[in-house]
Order: structure tokens, then sequence, then C-alpha cells
């Protein structure tokens, strides 16, 4: 959870700045950032993605975390970016090989940078499952996606709703990724 406490636009230049400076295949340097920040957007945003997923339909093959996306949209109380103030889209060139890789480096440099800045961050998958909707993609069009891209990964930032204000820092169990060691 987050606070409605803005994030000052300094703290989030240097998190997309982090992000901007991502490896990326080639060197290419083809993400796109869209750093949304004005409330009646990210309502609008959440809005279409919880009518877009309740459209959906679960089944036995889809993935936990859409299911869950899906099943909370159809009760009509879902809001995907979790009230943050700043939701940062990733966008790449659609034929791009690397593009989600690209995307994926450039967010986990922005959730380090903002988890050093003591900013609460998240993940946020939702918005690549919608990165083929129409009705997502006009309104993104509209926001300045540009033709021939997509939302590839995307996370949200604010300040943490905790006690001390700090993200809850914790260390999650490991299921064991398994591990191959080859020579000494």
């Amino acid at each position: 959870k987050f606070t409605a406490r803005p994030v000052e636009p300094e703290k989030v230049e240097q998190v997309v700045e982090a992000g901007r400076y991502a490896p990326s295949g080639g060197n290419n340097q083809y993400t796109h950032f869209l750093v949304l920040r004005d409330r009646a957007v990210l309502s609008e945003v959440a809005r279409i993605a919880r009518e877009e997923f309740a459209k959906m339909e679960v089944t036995s093959d889809t993935y936990q975390s859409l299911a869950n996306s899906i099943r909370f949209s159809k009760k009509g109380d879902y809001i995907f970016h979790y009230n943050a103030p700043v939701l940062i889209l990733t966008a790449n060139r659609i034929a791009y090989g690397n593009a989600m890789a690209d995307c994926c480096c450039a967010v986990e440099n922005m959730l380090l940078m903002a988890n050093a800045l003591d900013l609460g961050s998240c993940y946020i998958n939702q918005m690549k499952w919608l990165n083929e909707d129409p009705v997502m993609t006009d309104y993104l069009r509209t926001l300045g996606l540009r033709e021939g891209e997509k939302v590839f990964a995307s996370l949200v930032l604010g300040y943490a709703d905790t006690k001390d204000g700090l993200p809850f820092r914790r260390v999650v169990a490991r299921k064991g990724n398994p591990v191959t060691w080859i020579g000494e």
C-alpha cells in the first residue's frame, strides 16, 4: 500500500534516469518510458484495466496472478496499481527481439533506485497482459505510446503506507532455483 503523498519530481527523475542507464541489447536504447503521475490519468488507466480484465475468462492454464486480476476485476473493486502516485510504463518496439529483456532491465534498475531513495515500489505485470488490448492501447496512444510499440514491463512508486514510511523490506523465502556449477 502507498500513502497519498506525492513523490518529489527529483526522485522520480532519479528513478527514471536509473532505468535509462540500464543495459540494452546491442546498446540500442529503444526503451520508451511513460511516467504517469496525474491522478485522473491513473484512475482512467485503472478503470480501463479493470473493465478489460473483467471481460477475460480464467482457465486452468491462466497464470495465477493474471487469474487474480481477472477475478478481482469481475468483482469491480480492482486497482492494479495499488493507488500509487506514480506508474512508470516501459514500452519498446514490437518487432525488436530484445524488447522485453531491455524493458525488464530498465525496470529492475528503477526498482533498485527506488529502494535506495526509500520509496516503495512494485513490479507491475498487468500492463503487459493488456499490451494487445485495443481499448488500453488506444488510451495509451493518447498518452504518448507510439505506433509500433507496446508495453512490456512497468512499476509503481510511492511512499509506503508503513509506520516509519519506509518500504517494507524483508527476506522472502526462496523455493530453490536450480544452479548448475561447471568447473572449480
